[in-house]
């Protein structure tokens, strides 16, 4: 179980990384493409972590009662869904882009969509600093 739960957070910890790297560029066929495969291989991951995680709390770990008295487990908890949610907005981008890059077309992204995507990646990777800091706190038994 650890293992598909290490794996996982790498795998959405690189994404995001990549769609950083990606949406700091000029737009090119390429890179909308690439956009679109790493944004999906992160819904995935995230996807799967959330199924191993609430696994982990409801089967195979302390149980519920220990993790959702945790303030450190709930704010990371929160923290995910948050982050989740707010994924949407680069989603639904990238998403409508499907027609034109199927045609081959580099699809256009106004300054102020390209700035709240851009935003919303900056804000998964604090996120993500934030959530491994509840870990390393609730790792230590800290903030009950």
């Amino acid at each position: 179980m650890w293992g598909c739960t290490r794996l996982c957070a790498f795998t959405l910890v690189s994404a995001v990384a990549i769609e950083f790297m990606l949406i700091r560029q000029e737009l090119t066929l390429w890179s909308a493409r690439k956009l679109q495969a790493t944004d999906r291989v992160l819904g995935i991951a995230a996807g799967a972590l959330l199924i191993v995680g609430l696994l982990r709390v409801f089967y195979f770990e302390k149980g519920p009662d220990y993790y959702f008295h945790s303030h450190a487990f709930t704010a990371k908890f929160s923290i995910f869904v948050a982050i989740g949610l707010l994924s949407i907005i680069p989603t639904l981008e990238f998403l409508s882009w499907r027609k034109l890059l199927s045609d081959g077309q580099v699809p256009a992204i106004t300054a102020k969509k390209r700035r709240l995507v851009t935003a919303v990646i900056h804000g998964e990777l604090l996120s993500i600093v934030i959530i491994l800091l509840c870990a390393a706190i609730m790792a230590r038994g800290g903030w009950v």
